[in-house]
């Protein structure tokens, strides 16, 4: 019963077969969607090491449970206590091998339009030699020489890349938002629940980014100082406001009946968590009371100065993979409209809602593969390639240089031998605050572009 599966197997670890799971009873997955997985599960695993080797415990475990460690911390040349193995120039060295992995497929797979030729094959197959790739690039980034230059010039590469992929995740989030719109006011169709939810969950997104605002504004302000502080959590506070008026609003809901009160919902939630990120990112700030300087503006539980900032990283984390997932998962082939496409005359009643809220549409029809008493396979690339590899290896390398900026808190790494002012950064609080702003007009493009060009938003 087995041999077919282990065979089917072994061949998408060490072939060109497309990977698919043992059970029988699992649902039938594309060999497209199948192979963007591998590569998040890639992905994945990484960032989750890049995680733990920021663990301040990690290196003291490894010394109680290892035996012999410092000798073998000697053999390998890793310093005292494998001091080089964890810490922010190991995440900077282990991204740095995972970013030129995908960079090398990004630009192997230019102009690949078709899964038939060699180079496909590649990209779709062969998964145990790409895992060795990968680790044997993550090891090398170890064995660089000058590492004190090359830290310092990859620290301003990655900072270039992790801006560009956060206005990519940007419009991931513009366009998820929509398509979640889309897909629960279409269900209201066979059933009026669809509404009921649609209403709740718009109802918990504004209630999460309105008390976040007041949160803000009771811990992130100060009478007599955190001007900037003041100042933009009204602004994005009131953009807020005003992309959400202008989503219900008689001109927009002509253009596009699907417009409603979730997406702004969703972006609102979102440009709350930058501004957040943004207050926990700018130099800390001093005022005397009674005698004595004392920090404000701080996150107010366990304060230390520390605390917003791993609240931040671990959420930047948490929306980081929900991004990675959603753009793997989600249909975005060629034979559908650009991400930020709003039809003009699109009717929510030809599609049933979905409770995974975007996941493409199954019922076309491709050739299928039985893999014995395995998981169906759909070959839906028999006629051309449905996603652009090459785009797709370019976003995960903009990926991995914005998880070692995340992991790191945008420009730290141990020894302290560059100096990026470890209680804050104003070039960081700037690249966030931008990002909110960025955020709101592509979502304000999406609402008023129908209007603009309406002959190429026709249906």
């Amino acid at each position: 019963m087995c041999t077919p599966c282990c065979m089917s197997q072994l061949a998408c670890c060490c072939g060109s077969a497309a990977c698919s799971c043992c059970c029988n009873c699992c649902p039938k997955i594309k060999q497209s969607t199948g192979t963007r997985i591998m590569y998040a599960i890639y992905f994945l695993l990484v960032t989750v090491i890049c995680v733990i080797m920021m663990s301040p415990t990690v290196g003291q475990e490894m010394k109680d449970h290892i035996p012999f460690y410092s000798e073998l911390c000697e053999r390998l040349n890793a310093g005292e206590n494998c001091k080089t193995l964890v810490g922010y120039s190991a995440v900077y060295k282990v991204c740095f091998g995972m970013a030129c992995f995908f960079l090398f497929f990004s630009i192997f797979t230019i102009r690949v339009n078709n899964s038939t030729g060699c180079r496909a094959a590649i990209h779709n197959g062969f998964w145990l030699l790409k895992f060795v790739v990968l680790a044997a690039c993550c090891a090398g980034g170890f064995f660089l020489p000058q590492e004190e230059i090359f830290l310092e010039a990859w620290r301003y590469i990655a900072a270039i890349g992790g801006s560009f992929f956060l206005l990519i995740q940007l419009m991931l989030l513009v366009e998820f938002a929509h398509r979640w719109n889309t897909n629960w006011s279409s269900g209201a169709t066979y059933n009026r629940l669809w509404y009921a939810a649609l209403a709740l969950v718009t109802l918990l997104l504004f209630t999460a980014a309105v008390g976040a605002v007041v949160f803000m504004a009771l811990f992130y302000t100060h009478p007599e100082a955190c001007l900037y502080n003041k100042i933009f959590l009204g602004i994005n506070g009131s953009l807020c406001l005003i992309v959400s008026l202008l989503a219900i609003s008689p001109c927009i809901q002509k253009l596009q009946p699907t417009s409603g009160l979730l997406q702004p919902g969703v972006i609102s939630v979102y440009v709350m968590y930058l501004t957040f990120s943004a207050f926990s990112s700018k130099p800390k700030e001093m005022v005397e009371m009674d005698g004595v300087n004392k920090t404000v503006c701080v996150f107010p539980f366990n304060s230390g100065t520390e605390s917003d900032k791993k609240i931040v990283t671990a959420l930047g984390t948490v929306i980081l993979f929900g991004c990675v997932l959603y753009s793997c998962l989600t249909s975005t082939t060629r034979r559908s409209s650009a991400a930020l496409r709003v039809c003009r005359n699109s009717e929510p009643k030809s599609e049933r809602a979905r409770c995974c809220f975007c996941f493409g549409d199954d019922t076309e029809d491709f050739d299928e593969e039985m893999t014995g008493s395995g998981q169906n396979v759909v070959y839906d690339e028999r006629e051309g390639t449905i996603y652009s590899y090459c785009y797709f290896h370019f976003v995960f390398f903009l990926g991995s240089l914005y998880v070692m900026m995340t992991v790191t808190n945008w420009f730290h790494f141990d020894d302290h031998k560059i100096e990026m002012l470890l209680e804050g950064s104003w070039s960081v609080f700037w690249i966030k605050m931008v990002s909110c702003w960025v955020c709101l007009i592509v979502y304000m493009w999406t609402l008023f572009a129908p209007m603009v060009c309406p002959k190429r938003f026709e249906a």
